[in-house]
């Protein structure tokens, strides 16, 4: 399973930069990284390892702005394509977890 996470976080005052730093720490600690600006990805072994992120997600949540959270199995997000500009990017490689099987 991946777990997505996309956010779109005001950041007009001190206090909204600051929680939406705090946002994006706390998902990179949570083992997210950054597949585009305002999309993170993370790789779950099992739904309920996905679900045990995406509640961990939801306990630190910003204060303000809209967040969505979604999943994708393996073979969803192998069907994903990537472009930027006129020519087309390869897919992220998989994380080493993988590797084992």
């Amino acid at each position: 399973m991946w777990v997505f996470v996309f956010f779109d976080l005001p950041t007009e005052t001190k206090t909204d930069r600051k929680n939406y730093a705090l946002f994006r720490k706390k998902l990179q600690k949570d083992g997210f990284t950054m597949l585009q600006y305002s999309i993170y990805v993370r790789h779950c072994n099992s739904r309920e390892n996905a679900d045990v992120h995406i509640k961990r997600v939801k306990g630190f949540l910003a204060p303000k702005g809209e967040i969505i959270i979604f999943s994708l199995t393996d073979k969803q997000f192998g069907m994903m394509e990537f472009f930027r500009g006129p020519t087309e990017k390869t897919r992220p490689s998989t994380p080493q977890q993988l590797e084992l099987f």
